[in-house]
């Protein structure tokens, strides 16, 4: 992602919020967090048409994302954002020191807050996300930002009419076999939606497929094979 080379060049700030709570900005405090999600959507005017989250999601996370998607929607904005917030947890992921940041709950807000605003000024990110995160920063929900950005992609996701499905295996599905399982899936949610195939990879499973999709998992896998057939042979034969 290209917010990965430009992500350490702030790991100096972040190592210094971890050692000292020193740095402070002057910002107004900011509203109680329910008020604050609940205001976020609708802060960009009455005047606009309402805009209805595509899929209901609850629990804080879900929250927090429904309020996201409604400000960038009202902003055209809903697939930049998918974007920005992909880029963020990529860049996460090559950075201990900044998952850490996210999840210490003892460095100060205002430490928190200046440092966000540093990083998401640096990879030169929209204001609906760099908003958004100071209000996961100011609330200290920062370390559910992983979390929130699964639920904002499943939100995008629905709105494009996407369903996703994850295949398992040992080696990565030659193409031919991905299309063809691609289209086989499409066959089974029919017309109107269309199938998002997410490959991973598990030696564990020692050889075949494991799909999961539409909350149904399909376990082809070698593994699950030789653990019935161990429960078979286990079994007790009846005699008569």
């Amino acid at each position: 992602m290209a917010m990965a080379g430009r992500f350490g060049s702030k790991l100096s700030l972040i190592s210094k919020a971890l050692q000292t709570d020193a740095l402070v900005t002057q910002r107004p405090a900011l509203q109680q967090t329910s008020e604050v999600v609940r205001n976020y959507a609708t802060a960009a005017g009455t005047k606009e048409a309402k805009v209805r989250v595509p899929l209901a999601l609850f629990g804080g996370s879900g929250n927090y994302a429904s309020a996201l998607y409604i400000a960038a929607a009202k902003a055209n904005a809903v697939e930049k954002v998918e974007a920005e917030l992909l880029d963020l947890a990529d860049a996460s992921a090559r950075s201990p020191m900044f998952s850490q940041f996210t999840q210490d709950l003892s460095v100060p807000r205002d430490t928190r807050l200046k440092a966000i605003e540093a990083i998401t000024a640096d990879a030169k990110f929209s204001d609906i996300t760099k908003n958004f995160l100071s209000v996961l920063a100011h609330n200290g929900r920062l370390r559910h930002i992983d979390t929130i950005t699964k639920r904002f992609v499943e939100l995008t996701m629905a709105h494009k009419g996407e369903v996703s499905a994850i295949v398992t295996t040992v080696i990565p599905l030659p193409a031919d076999e991905e299309k063809q399982l691609k289209e086989t899936l499409q066959e089974i949610i029919g017309q109107g939606k269309k199938v998002k195939l997410t490959q991973k990879i598990d030696p564990n499973i020692l050889g075949g497929l494991v799909v999961e999709f539409s909350q149904k998992v399909f376990d082809m896998s070698i593994r699950t094979r030789a653990r019935q057939m161990e429960r078979f042979l286990r079994d007790p034969i009846d005699t008569l």
